[in-house]
């Protein structure tokens, strides 16, 4: 038996996750969730422990909730991770907050299905090194693009391959003018054209700095240099992501835009089976469109190379600055543009530094913020 921890099960890769872990079940597969969790969203997980029935629940922000079965605090969510019983942890949390389960979760020598993108965006570096070590745990990504290029490298040697190709949707804002861009509301940038996501995600997208948060974790988890990165824009959504060979040859994987496919192989890696998901029928499409990425006009791309390649703390500074430009946007006191403007101010006045443990990636983390406050007032 298998046993699941679901970290972040009330948001939209926790409950997708929870949609495919109990499809598996009714066919037949041997997993068993052992704990879900959630920030403040008693109620959801509330009704998601009467109706998948858990053995742990965690509340991590709400200390004074009195209801049976339920632990409360980061700790709690922690001690899940560490469970003898957990044999996968699926990482869905929002933010740098899913850092230190990861680190935790790897130490402990399990296998991280990891998408939350900004533990190696922030704790690269860290995550590394301890999957050097042995009876370490491994990373199998969800990001439907990482998952798509973990899949691709199978039966490559590093040799043969020369760049990584991520694809991007290009967002709700793919052929919107620039001087239009400048009066985009909350409300038209959460209207993803092509996924379902959470807030922050679907902000990240509509700015492209999703894609540079994405390219810092291809640099990561396949030890690519940047320059071997490249982003393709590519609405339909299809194509998750290509790698290209030394003799030209790009190789591509396609699939219905739908996340549940690269939950479930991080599940039952690294076997394929049948889901209850669509299945891609080339015939029924018309086309697929591909461009080259508008870097002027959606600057944060380029800040994530930016980052990524002065490295050191400059990850996390780029990743925090972001996380309070997007709160910023979405309570309307910061434009649509001044998102990526901001971020980079913040990043001007950083000097990188070193990241030897968790508490310089969190010092890192909180000179952003601060410094972003100062920036916007």
């Amino acid at each position: 038996m298998t046993g699941i921890a679901i970290l972040g099960s009330t948001g939209s890769i926790g409950k997708q996750s929870l949609q495919v872990l109990d499809n598996l079940q009714k066919k037949g597969y041997d997993f068993r969730l052992i704990g879900i969790t959630a920030h403040t969203s008693k109620e959801k997980l509330k009704k998601q422990k009467e109706t998948y029935r858990p053995e742990v629940a965690v509340l991590t922000g709400v200390n004074d909730y009195k209801e049976d079965g339920f632990s409360l605090g980061k700790d709690s969510l922690l001690e899940l991770v560490v469970r003898e019983d957990v044999d996968i942890v699926i990482n869905g949390l929002v933010g740098i907050s899913g850092l230190e389960p990861s680190l935790v979760a790897i130490k402990a020598g399990k296998k991280l299905a990891l998408a939350n993108k900004e533990s190696l965006v922030t704790g690269g570096a860290l995550i590394n090194r301890l999957l050097t070590q042995s009876g370490a745990g491994e990373i199998i990504p969800v990001d439907s693009e990482h998952s798509a290029i973990y899949q691709l490298l199978r039966g490559h040697q590093k040799q043969d391959i020369t760049s990584l190709v991520l694809t991007a949707s290009g967002g709700p804002f793919l052929f919107t003018p620039r001087e239009e861009l400048q009066r985009v509301t909350p409300e038209r940038a959460l209207r993803h054209p092509t996924w379902t996501m959470g807030g922050k995600i679907s902000i990240d997208s509509a700015t492209l700095m999703n894609k540079a948060l994405e390219v810092i974790e291809a640099h990561w988890l396949f030890g690519v240099d940047y320059d071997k990165i490249e982003v393709l824009v590519h609405p339909e959504s299809i194509i998750h992501s290509l790698i290209r060979l030394q003799d030209g040859v790009l190789l591509a994987h396609m699939g219905e835009p739908d996340m549940r496919v690269p939950i479930q192989y991080a599940l039952t890696h690294p076997h394929h089976v049948e889901g209850d998901f669509g299945r891609l029928e080339l015939a029924l499409l018309e086309k697929l469109n591909f461009s080259q990425p508008r870097w002027a006009d959606f600057p944060a791309l380029e800040l994530g190379y930016e980052a990524g390649r002065r490295g050191e703390s400059m990850p996390v500074v780029l990743n925090g600055a972001n996380e309070a430009a997007v709160a910023a946007f979405l309570e309307g006191r910061i434009s649509f543009l001044e998102i990526a403007s901001t971020v980079g101010g913040v990043m001007a006045a950083h000097d990188p530094f070193p990241l030897t443990d968790l508490e310089a990636v969190f010092a890192a983390d909180q000179w952003a913020r601060k410094k972003f406050v100062e920036e916007v007032g």
